[in-house]
């Protein structure tokens, strides 16, 4: 069945769009004057710019996950996770405007490594410039964005390639290459979190926080699946997407927040436990000046899926998983904007006009090229060889 954007969603991305542009003009004005406007209105580029790239990124992982195991159930919502995951070129674009502006601004006092004036007269940063120097981040930036693009752009080709020709040749191709993506994946998952999020506390580190970042990022795109199924299905589409296919996606979605949660929790019991001056500096600057945020971040992201998505009805209930998704949603951005704002901004971080506008505004478009994207396939992919074992998917 062909999905077509309906007037009410052109509306309604279009709205959410026009608040943000109007919020984000509001901050604007307010801050204009502000010696920091920059860093603050490139902190939330930033922010959002990253936000929305990894749920594009998040579901791509999760499309070649299920193509290197083999995985038979998802077939029915393949498109789903592919729409979600055609955000990925308009989020390499994203990223390269906020990273190029940063850069061009040395480093726009959000990547404090790349002013030479602050590394001449810190030894700390001196010790760390063979890989924190702007020539080496942007080649393993283009490295990073290029191999999620080359991976992207084969996994859909052959797709729609296979609802053409049928057979298995291509799934093993994508077998294959699910399998590879994987590999690059688990170094790059952590590297690129590095570059772009750890190096703004460029004085602290955490062994953990590739895991941690890539945690959020997998558990953002998995609600995305769930809230963007069960629209599709409100609407009439999906007609072979039944209970047992949105249980397994809520059990994903429970699955990876409690990964979040043991990692977040075990980033901070170490560091908290050890007490080591270097280690929790991280912490004191979070927990000293955003101590209600920093915490009630936690808890949302732990506390609302544990507790209402723990029974097998919940997992299959569209309005408790949209409700949750929803919250979830809200709980991962405030921890990306932990991660990034407190970094940069320091105490002075705060959500006002401009954030609530900047979020707004990407979230209108993320869902406008989504919604676009599922336009330009069949939402059932006629040809997967699993497509039976799905379609009679029962748990």
């Amino acid at each position: 069945m062909e999905f077509k954007v309906s007037n009410k969603a052109k509306v309604f991305t279009l709205a959410l769009i026009i608040v943000g542009v109007l919020f984000t003009a509001i901050g604007v004005a307010m801050n204009v004057g502000d010696h920091h406007f920059a860093q603050k209105f490139l902190t939330n580029g930033l922010i959002n710019s990253f936000f929305f790239f990894g749920i594009g990124l998040g579901a791509l992982f999760f499309l070649a996950l299920q193509y290197a195991t083999e995985t038979g159930w998802y077939a029915v919502v393949k498109r789903v996770i592919e729409g979600i995951a055609g955000f990925i070129p308009y989020g390499i674009g994203f990223m390269v405007l906020v990273l190029a502006v940063i850069s061009a601004m040395k480093g726009a006092h959000i990547y404090t490594w790349m002013d030479p004036e602050v590394v001449a007269h810190d030894s700390l940063i001196q010790g760390k410039t063979a890989y924190l120097n702007i020539p080496f981040f942007w080649i393993r930036t283009v490295v990073y964005l290029g191999v999620y693009y080359m991976f992207w752009t084969g996994f859909r080709k052959r797709s729609l390639e296979e609802d053409k020709v049928g057979g298995t040749d291509i799934h093993f191709k994508n077998y294959k290459k699910g399998a590879l993506f994987l590999v690059f994946f688990a170094v790059f998952s952590s590297t690129s979190s590095w570059d772009w999020i750890m190096s703004i506390d460029v004085h602290w580190f955490s062994t953990l926080f590739g895991w941690y970042t890539f945690s959020g990022v997998w558990v953002s795109a998995m609600v995305t699946m769930v809230m963007l199924t069960l629209y599709l299905k409100k609407l009439g589409y999906l007609p072979k997407v039944n209970d047992s296919h949105i249980h397994d996606l809520g059990k994903w979605t429970f699955a990876i927040s409690f990964l979040w949660s043991y990692l977040w929790f075990s980033q901070y019991m170490l560091i908290w436990y050890a007490n080591i001056g270097e280690e929790v500096t991280y912490y004191m600057m979070r927990i000293e000046n955003f101590k209600v945020m920093y915490f009630a971040t936690f808890l949302i992201n732990f506390a609302f899926p544990m507790l209402l998505l723990m029974s097998r009805e919940a997992k299959r209930h569209a309005g408790i998983l949209t409700f949750v998704g929803l919250i979830i949603m809200i709980g991962h951005w405030l921890d990306v904007y932990m991660m990034v704002s407190a970094g940069s901004m320091g105490a002075t971080a705060s959500i006002g006009f401009l954030e609530i506008g900047m979020a707004v505004l990407f979230a209108g478009i993320f869902i406008r090229i989504v919604l676009t994207n599922l336009t330009k396939a069949p939402l059932t992919p006629v040809n997967h060889p699993f497509l039976d074992e799905s379609i009679h998917h029962e748990i």
